[in-house]
């Protein structure tokens, strides 16, 4: 059994045992929390596709939280203008929060 979620405007396949990296979820959550996400697209139990218009009601995903603050990859921005001296050089790292799908409730 999965579901499709949407979490903080992104889309993932849950399942149960299942690790994620959404993005941060914020300060208040922490190690151990159990957060539960309910804008559900859509679930398949089995073969038995239940798709939501444009959520399936009463489904939800249950998780746990690992690690409430991971940094990703370093994303370098460089932007340059051939012979006019101009170079300007940024750098990012995107902040996720891991989470681990216990149960898919439908």
């Amino acid at each position: 059994m999965y579901a499709i979620v949407e979490i903080q405007g992104q889309q993932f396949k849950a399942e149960a045992g299942k690790w994620l990296y959404v993005h941060h979820l914020g300060a208040d959550v922490k190690e151990g929390d159990e957060v539960t996400f309910d804008r559900v697209l859509l679930i398949d139990a089995d073969g038995a596709v239940t798709v939501g218009a444009p959520t399936v009601e009463g489904a939800k995903v249950v998780c746990e939280v690992k690690r409430p603050l991971v940094k990703g990859d370093k994303v370098i921005v460089f932007k340059k203008k051939r012979r006019k001296g101009y170079r300007k050089l940024n750098g990012h790292r995107q902040q996720f929060t891991q989470v681990v799908i216990k149960d898919v409730v439908a």
